[in-house]
């Protein structure tokens, strides 16, 4: 990762950062504390960001959200009802991030960082090292999508163009913690804010964006349905995570990785139409 401009370098084919099944959907949204998002008109971008977040305006449609990131407990009770074979065990490339990305074999959503981690403990940590493709069979299951980038970045900021959830100030370590990252020169795992790596969801209510929504800096980066631009084979990811420093947690920035390689640092949260 680097800091500033900080573009996913190739491990391979992988971007450096760091199947859908058809199933009977379950009652779109259940439990899951979808918010109204209204309709709007979004800043998006930043002018003193990187070369792809060009500041422009979009009007965005009323969709619905998800209050916090899907947890382990979620997806484990989604696959024992499903059936659904996440994409590390038919073989995909699960990366865990140390000093750079690495393949691990046996790491997937039990195992985030190898078959001797686990996630005991932590059902209410966001759930990692889930593919693109995974994220969708999710959603998909429970009546829902995932994101569009525009409408997470507006869900992430509102309609004033904040630069980050809260507002201009990038996250502090001591007083009012806002989001959970890593250290300020990136980038490594940094404990000081109370969570080497996940954080339990809505660990951090100071970082609520406008609408309510809970990590939306920080804690793990986030699968959108969009395609990276001049990228159609990656898709968007958005949020920065526990390993990021404050820079790369702006809500205009984006990654972009191939839809079927997991990470330790990489969950998501469901949308829906309002119809949904």
């Amino acid at each position: 990762m680097k800091a500033r401009g900080g573009r996913l370098r190739r491990n391979s084919l992988l971007a450096a950062l760091i199947c859908v099944a058809t199933f009977s959907p379950a009652m779109a949204g259940a439990d899951f504390n979808l918010v109204n998002i209204p309709s709007g008109l979004a800043l998006l971008g930043d002018a003193e960001g990187d070369a792809n977040e060009v500041p422009r305006s979009v009007r965005i449609a009323a969709f619905r959200i998800m209050r916090t990131e899907v947890t382990n407990a979620q997806f484990k009770s989604f696959v024992t009802a499903s059936g659904y074979r996440p994409d590390t065990m038919s073989g995909a490339r699960a990366y865990v991030w140390t000093d750079k990305w690495r393949v691990v074999k046996g790491a997937d959503w039990r195992h985030p960082q190898g078959p001797n981690s686990s996630i005991d403990g932590k059902a209410g940590h966001p759930v990692v090292q889930v593919s693109a493709r995974d994220a969708d069979a999710f959603c998909a299951w429970h009546g829902l999508r995932l994101p569009l980038e525009d409408e997470w970045e507006y869900a992430a900021r509102g309609t004033d163009g904040r630069r980050f959830p809260w507002g201009k100030d990038a996250p502090r370590r001591n007083a009012g913690r806002r989001a959970n990252f890593g250290t300020i020169a990136c980038c490594s795992a940094d404990g000081s804010d109370g969570h080497l790596r996940t954080a339990p969801v809505a660990s951090y209510p100071a970082g609520a964006s406008p609408f309510g929504l809970q990590d939306m800096a920080g804690n793990v980066w986030e699968w959108t349905s969009s395609r990276f631009p001049g990228r159609p084979q990656e898709r968007v990811l958005r949020g920065g995570g526990w390993g990021n420093n404050p820079y790369c947690l702006r809500t205009a920035y984006r990654h972009g990785n191939p839809p079927d390689i997991s990470l330790d640092m990489v969950g998501f949260r469901c949308a829906g139409d309002m119809s949904q």
